[in-house]
């Protein structure tokens, strides 16, 4: 009996803690999402019925007439944000609020592959953002190309194979290992050969990275509710102990020295050779002026940055360019001006794929341009508030801890933005008045201080992949295409599509 009684007054307790802060957005007058004790106004998600990014897009649309709407990340007050000029603020203009990623509940970060540049905040990230901009200038990617050139030949010569057997495949898991082979090159100097290995280690690997099941979702949930208890558990302890070990023995292969490839690899161990100094975003001397710091990289803060080069890399790009091949593949006249511009643009660089090459594919860029913003692959980006901040506009005052989202996905597909914004029409991103208009609205890479650091390098190998296909295939609908197709629910950070995307791919007769 004691110990029923035990239970109860704990979950009694329980619930109380879980509805503590519920009554946050009405007291400050703003329109929020009712939420349920414990899972807030997530249920939806922790239950994997919708995505975190079908989810956003869906409050986005439920509230037309709103710039914010509050909600609830279990116990957490969240602020989804509707309008461009609040966008603006959080991410640039008032980037000092707001510099907090706000993923991780745990401070410092305890898992060791999220010390890394998307996942770290405050002094962490602004040395590591300091260090490693210097690895994505355009003299790095000149130097880096070769290595993507070497793996958008070996997908020529895959999906020619496709084409010549009747040629239908799952374009994005086609694209997917593109994008694998080449972060194994580019990343860890490995030839790791997915397009041609159905059981390439290195792509299952990636998969790991992005598995998201029941025992996710479950941890998910604990260290949202109760993460002072539940903050030493981690989401991906094997994969962790494996990319640690596999950093240490390329360092050990290439002699602790970089090996003159000019890969991801040679440049983190040219960041290990000297300690990282800078002035700190957090902390301050007695006179006011910022406290110095210092960061030096070991093998695991170093196989954390390798861990994110690869989970960004190359699922997102997967994700976009089978995409933009599936609009392609639904949009014949589209298709015939990419193939258009590819044949002229190339004979002019001996039919070669070159990096000046991919920088003159104008109407191509727009076409890649034009599928992220129907498809982002990472639909939502999220700020954590530093400190009490007041909203000009709008008369709101937001505590420090308040966890801001920008749900891109919705913006970027918003009649108020974007004309039509189901049709495909890669001319958009050639107007004149593009920039003008949608300058803080198309957001695929995110904004502001934290863009991504590899956006350059990600469409570049992106478009390499896109050349690679359409400069000896055409792509259509496969009888079993859908039109619109469905995206997985249980997608955590990246979306995915939920069965494939298969699409036929038939030899062209005129290159």
């Amino acid at each position: 009996m004691l110990v029923i009684l035990f239970v109860l007054v704990l979950l009694y307790l329980a619930y109380f803690y879980s509805i503590r802060n519920f009554n946050y957005w009405q007291i400050r007058k703003v329109p929020f999402v009712q939420p349920y004790p414990f899972f807030g106004s997530c249920l939806d998600i922790y239950l994997m019925r919708k995505s975190v990014s079908q989810f956003c897009e869906a409050i986005y649309g439920n509230y037309p007439n709103e710039k914010v709407v509050g909600l609830f990340r279990s116990s957490q007050p969240v602020l989804l944000v509707r309008d461009p000029s609040i966008l603006k603020r959080i991410l640039i203009t008032d980037f000092s609020s707001f510099y907090l990623r706000g993923l991780n509940p745990h401070k410092p970060l305890l898992e060791p592959m999220f010390r890394n540049l998307f996942f770290a905040d405050g002094d962490l990230w602004r040395l590591l953002r300091q260090r490693m901009s210097h690895a994505f200038t355009g003299a790095k990617l000149r130097a880096m190309f070769p290595l993507i050139a070497e793996k958008a030949e070996r997908l020529k010569d895959r999906v020619s194979e496709v084409a010549a057997n009747g040629g239908v495949i799952d374009a994005h898991e086609l694209m997917a290992r593109y994008a694998t082979d080449f972060i194994g090159s580019c990343g860890f100097g490995i030839d790791a050969d997915s397009l041609n290995d159905d059981d390439s280690a290195f792509r299952n690997l990636g998969k790991r990275i992005f598995k998201y099941g029941l025992r996710e979702a479950m941890l998910f949930f604990l260290k949202d509710t109760l993460p002072s208890y539940f903050k030493h558990l981690k989401y991906i302890h094997e994969v962790e102990r494996e990319l640690i070990k596999l950093v240490r023995d390329i360092q050990e292969d290439r002699g602790g020295r970089p090996s003159g490839r000019n890969d991801f690899i040679d440049i983190l161990m040219e960041c290990k050779r000297s300690v990282i100094t800078g002035e700190s975003m957090e902390h301050k001397n007695e006179d006011g002026t910022p406290l110095k710091i210092s960061l030096e990289m070991d093998d695991a803060l170093l196989a954390a940055q390798v861990f994110i080069f690869f989970a960004a890399g190359f699922e997102t790009s997967s994700v976009a360019t089978s995409f933009s091949l599936h609009q392609l593949a639904h949009h014949p006249r589209v298709q015939a001006k990419a193939h258009s511009e590819i044949d002229t643009v190339l004979a002019q660089h001996g039919n070669e794929i070159t990096y000046e090459a991919i920088q003159k594919m104008t109407y191509l860029e727009s076409v890649f341009k034009e599928g992220m913003r129907m498809l982002t692959p990472i639909g939502y980006v999220t700020r954590e508030c530093a400190k009490k901040y007041a909203f000009p506009d709008i008369n709101l005052t937001i505590d420090k801890g308040v966890l801001v989202v920008i749900p891109l996905q919705a913006f970027h597909n918003d009649p108020q933005h974007f004309e039509n914004p189901d049709e495909f029409v890669p001319e958009r991103f050639l107007s004149s008045d593009f920039g003008v208009v949608d300058k803080y609205v198309f957001n695929p890479f995110g904004s502001g201080p934290r863009t991504c650091i590899g956006e350059r390098l990600g469409t570049v190998q992106s478009l390499a992949g896109l050349v690679a296909v359409l400069r000896h295939c055409s792509v259509r609908p496969a009888p079993h295409t859908p039109r619109r197709p469905p995206l997985s629910p249980t997608a955590n950070v990246v979306q995915a599509f939920r069965g494939g995307l298969p699409l036929a791919f038939t030899s062209r007769t005129r290159l």
